[in-house]
């Protein structure tokens, strides 16, 4: 195998792995921002740290996707791509919104990690563009990834995303209606 087949794979992987990670941490978000119930066996904070973990992990294959990238020679994408959207000379409006979607990411995550140093209404405020990120990344990923495109198990990895996501979405509109019956019952019933 030449280098750069491994090198191309290794660009696949990352992208792959990147799309999970950031697809889970997104869903452990919608599902948790109602505060599901905790459980003596998983506890409410125990699913921010996962969220927040698994958001690290996934800008950190992302950065290895965008590095191997770069490093390839089979296309050409230009180092600008990465941060300025419709530079890229290989499917540019499909890597444009990987890029969009990589700078929310990167916006996303440096306002968390100073979250406590910001006021509470400016890190909610940056933190709804993960609500634009991930449709971008999943626009992103089915176009200009190969195995999405060519109808191979990509695409199946694109519609399981989407049935996580739907199940999130589901769960925090499930807790929501809770939440509310729980604050609308007096007090002593509410926290027997």
């Amino acid at each position: 195998m030449t280098s750069g087949m491994t090198l191309w794979y290794f660009t696949r992987a990352t992208a792959v792995v990147g799309f999970v990670l950031m697809t889970m941490s997104f869903a452990l978000g919608l599902a948790a921002t109602q505060r599901v119930r905790e459980s003596r066996f998983w506890p409410r904070f125990a699913t921010q740290h996962l969220h927040r973990n698994l958001a690290m992990l996934s800008m950190m294959f992302i950065a290895l996707h965008i590095v191997s990238t770069l490093a390839d020679t089979y296309v050409h994408v230009g180092w600008w791509s990465f941060v300025v959207p419709f530079v890229a000379g290989y499917k540019p409006l499909w890597v444009a919104l990987g890029t969009l979607a990589f700078d929310a990411i990167v916006l996303v995550i440096v306002t968390s990690l100073l979250r406590d140093r910001l006021p509470y209404r400016v890190w909610r405020a940056t933190h709804w563009a993960t609500y634009a990120l991930w449709p971008l990344a999943f626009v992103h990923f089915l176009m200009t990834g190969t195995d999405a495109t060519r109808g191979r198990w990509g695409l199946y990895l694109d519609l399981g995303a989407m049935v996580l996501l739907g199940a999130a979405t589901a769960a925090r509109w499930a807790t929501r209606d809770l939440e509310r019956g729980v604050a609308a019952m007096p007090r002593e019933v509410a926290f027997r």
